[in-house]
């Protein structure tokens, strides 16, 4: 009792000693006496948590002595960062302070909420950054090893020039280390905050603050001085992280989005399937339709989605800039090789003084932008962290099938054909950073994705791109699933070969994988945006290697096969597959032209030189883009003429019918006049493999696709296009396979076969020729201005030749005529047309035989 007695006198008289009682009374803002023992630790055991409870029972008393420890630690931590250890003590003292107890509530807590720079109201148009340097936990979560937000780190970790692999490495474990420390002491204060009922709402409403006033992050361009920085957002985040990981779907509710007293704001928000505007209409309804008021969300719920909205105003952004630093330091890089290689012609010019001074001025960026990558490297390549994520993201698409397919939480397909409202009126972003965090994974990270929780996140991939059509609206969202899913192979990334397996042996995958990309391959023939022709060669050039992946699995090769043997979807895929190849190959060959024209005018040294040296600056500029072009297209036309290959070697049917089997002969034999006619010297080039131009290849794989549709009706094909089918175009085309070992002498033998046919085909229509003479215009087709065989008539009244409307239907499946949307069922045989062609074609071919 008398010890006891003795530690309670020596509280109270320490308390009046901090108060100033006796003494001069100190004021609340001065530096507290009590600081240096705390960050020292060295006050007896148990003496901090008595000196609470002996003093809250007495407000004044409370105040005049921890608000001064409170505002010291925050003073403190202000001029401290992650380049040494000092920063532990503040912030471990104040998670100390946060946890000690008097009964059931935490008074540390209570008091620092009632602090004035708690949550003060904005004062400058930089909401963002305030929270982070005025608000009371603001220094605390800013501490950031991140060059942007402190220079200190980089200053004294990465500014050396005896920088190896092994001690950047060493230092960004030691920085990472750090983070984790000061990370987890954030956690504890935040859920002494939270779990301390006084002040679990100012807690709630702080983050909310953080994340409303923040909220042009997720921008693309944002001025950095108005919002909060990476390392302040990411610490936040993965304090969130921390409160969410035990959080079960079935305890959040999933309208939370649209409730109306959800503490997040989503009306500006794109959404997955509907404009803002309707989905606002739609909730109204909803309310309207409950007719009862909301359940109040719980906990777990608001713990939930503040953390996904936290990841789309931190790890995104973050993983943004990281690559668009990458890039910037490869383009500038490419900017001063270029001006060195050419120093030669400039160095005696007027030029040469500012030429300098950019380079000095380039090479001076790269450094700084390199520095701040290392420091980059340390926040956004930190495993720990991004598993965390990952498993957040596997709980987010968990949430989104679940909402996508209330019944079976998209463990089936096809989804109902209507999207549930939840789902449409979601976010798009709630979809897109799984996208793209996943992506940034692939590419930096991949072992991540190791871990089982990507099991769901490959299964909303699946889902989603399987439904796309009828859930989800903007076609460039869907384009990034396909890129995921790109990224994915083992031949653009090494190191993904288990996530990859994963994703192609996918139950669903192996039932609906490759239709969904061939629908999808056709529906980006036209997206909205004004860069639609060219986007949609690459995101066709993703679906073609994912394809192609999937064609050296058996029982996706079957499904294909399928596919290719039920129906229409797969001769429109087939059209567009034809349209791209013949477009691609025709850029390519003429960029090629355009090359080889160039390097002959180089090669040529005087006459070369009596250009002016403008003009020859001119040249090598278009010679270079010329190059860069040549290697694009040519990129995707051999993914093209690839897919053709292995398609026709095992599926011929769909290729061979009336609206494709003519175009396709006619694209093959004009290539095959572009590489065996007598042009064909014009596309010799020097380091032809810097383009990726193989000609005995591409000839071999022509050739091929002849020999793997080889039969009458494509002979037929052939003998029609009468602009580029000579007899010797094939015997060109064999002789240079003899010549280059392309093809062994059985396959040689094989196709002189095929044009032996194919002339039997030619001498048979020239036989067989008629002149009709004059048409009579309503036997004319209107479009082709030929005679129509087959008349069919269009919902607007219109009269057409049936294989020309189905051909133009393949690529837009719209009235020629009028815009109006058009399908195949809709077009009427015009039978009382089609016989009085015959009646006419029937008397003229009588005419003719009597003239003869």
């Amino acid at each position: 009792a008398m010890l006891s007695s003795a530690r309670e006198q020596c509280v109270c008289h320490t308390a009046l000693v901090l108060q100033g009682t006796m003494t001069r009374p100190r004021s609340l803002n001065s530096i507290s006496l009590l600081l240096p023992y705390l960050l020292s630790h060295n006050l007896p055991r148990g003496f901090l948590s008595e000196l609470v409870q002996t003093t809250c029972s007495d407000p004044d008393s409370f105040l005049r002595v921890f608000v001064p420890v409170l505002q010291s630690l925050n003073r403190l931590v202000q001029s401290l960062s992650l380049d040494s250890d000092e920063y532990r003590e503040p912030v471990g003292v104040l998670s100390e302070l946060c946890e000690i107890r008097s009964g059931n509530r935490r008074p540390i807590c209570t008091l620092i909420v009632q602090q004035p720079n708690w949550l003060s109201e904005p004062i400058t148009q930089a909401v963002g950054m305030e929270m982070e340097k005025l608000s009371f936990l603001g220094p605390f979560l800013g501490l950031s090893i991140f060059a942007e937000d402190n220079t200190k780190v980089v200053e004294k970790y990465f500014s050396g020039h005896q920088l190896t692999p092994d001690n950047t490495k060493l230092v960004q474990t030691s920085l990472q280390h750090r983070l984790g420390f000061l990370r987890d002491e954030m956690h504890k204060i935040v859920h002494s905050l939270l779990v301390n009922g006084e002040t679990r709402e100012a807690a709630l409403t702080y983050i909310t603050t953080v994340i409303d006033r923040n909220a042009k992050r997720s921008q693309l361009q944002v001025d950095e001085r108005f919002v909060a920085g990476d390392g302040f957002m990411l610490n936040l985040l993965v304090v969130l992280q921390k409160l969410s990981s035990k959080i079960t779907m079935d305890k959040v509710d999933v309208t939370y989005p649209f409730h109306p007293n959800s503490r997040l704001k989503i009306t500006s928000e794109s959404r997955l399937k509907l404009t803002p505007q309707e989905a606002d209409l739609a909730v109204k309804e909803m309310k309207h339709k409950l007719g009862q008021p909301w359940q109040e969300p719980n906990f777990q719920t608001e713990c939930f989605f503040l953390t996904n909205h936290s990841h789309h105003l931190s790890i995104i952004p973050v993983i943004r800039k990281y690559t668009r630093r990458l890039r910037a330091v490869r383009e500038l890089t490419r900017m001063v090789e270029e001006l060195e290689s050419s120093e030669r012609d400039w160095s005696a010019s007027a030029l040469s003084l500012r030429n300098k001074e950019l380079m000095k001025k380039w090479k001076s960026q790269i450094q700084r932008l390199q520095k701040s990558k290392l420091c980059a490297d340390v926040g956004t390549l930190d495993e720990s962290l991004l598993r965390r994520c990952l498993e957040f993201y596997s709980t987010m698409s968990d949430y989104l099938l679940r909402v996508a397919d209330p019944d079976n939480n998209g463990n089936s397909l096809p989804l109902l054909p209507e999207a549930p409202f939840h789902f449409t009126a979601l976010p798009e972003f709630y979809l897109e950073d799984i996208a793209d965090f996943v992506l940034f994974v692939l590419q930096f990270m991949p072992n991540v994705l190791d871990d089982p929780s990507t099991d769901r996140v490959i299964q909303l991939l699946i889902v989603m791109m399987c439904s796309s059509g009828t859930y989800i609206n903007n076609p460039y969202l869907v384009a990034k699933l396909v890129e995921v899913m790109y990224v994915m192979n083992p031949s653009v990334q090494p190191r993904v070969e288990k996530v990859n397996h994963r994703l192609v042996m996918h139950p669903l995958a192996l039932g609906y994988l490759a239709p969904s990309l061939m629908q999808f391959y056709t529906d980006i023939e036209t997206t909205g945006s004004s860069s639609e022709f060219y986007d949609k060669f690459s995101i066709r050039y993703h679906i073609s290697c994912i394809f192609k992946m999937l064609w050296t699995v058996p029982s996706h090769q079957i499904k294909i096969i399928e596919e290719a043997n039920s129906g229409k979807q797969f001769v429109k895929f087939v059209n567009m597959l034809m349209n791209d190849t013949t477009f691609l190959l025709d850029e390519s060959l003429d960029c090629l032209k355009r090359i080889h024209e160039a390097q002959d005018e180089m090669d040529n040294k005087v006459e070369w030189e009596k250009k002016p040296r403008e003009l020859q600056q001119n040249q090598a500029r278009q010679l270079a883009m010329d190059e860069r072009q040549c290697r694009s297209y040519l990129t995707l036309a051999t993914e093209t003429v690839d897919m053709f290959h292995y398609l026709t070697d095992k599926i011929q049917k769909p290729f061979l019918i009336p609206e494709l089997a003519d175009r396709l002969a006619a694209m093959l034999n004009f290539n095959l006049q572009q590489l065996c006619g007598s042009k064909c010297k014009n596309l010799k080039v020097k380091n032809p493999e810097k383009y990726g131009w193989e000609p005995k290849k591409l000839l071999n794989s022509l050739t091929d696709i002849y020999l793997h549709l080889d039969c009458d009706k494509f002979a037929e094909s052939i003998a029609n296009d009468e602009r580029s089918y000579k007899k010797e175009l094939f015997d060109d085309a064999m002789s240079r396979m003899r010549k280059a070992c392309i093809k062994r002498e059985t396959e040689i033998e094989q196709f002189k076969n095929l044009q032996d046919k194919v002339d039997t085909f030619v001498l048979r229509r020239n036989r067989a020729e008629l002149d009709y003479g004059e048409i009579p215009e309503e036997f004319k087709d209107p479009l082709m201005d030929t005679l129509m065989r087959d008349p069919v008539q269009l919902p607007g009244g219109t009269i057409m030749d049936k294989p020309i409307i189905l051909r133009h239907l393949l690529n837009s499946q719209t009235d020629p005529f009028n815009r109006q949307p058009l399908t195949e069922d809709q077009l009427k045989p015009a039978t009382d047309l089609k016989a009085k062609i015959e009646q006419w074609m029937k008397g003229r071919e009588t005419e003719f035989k009597q003239k003869k």
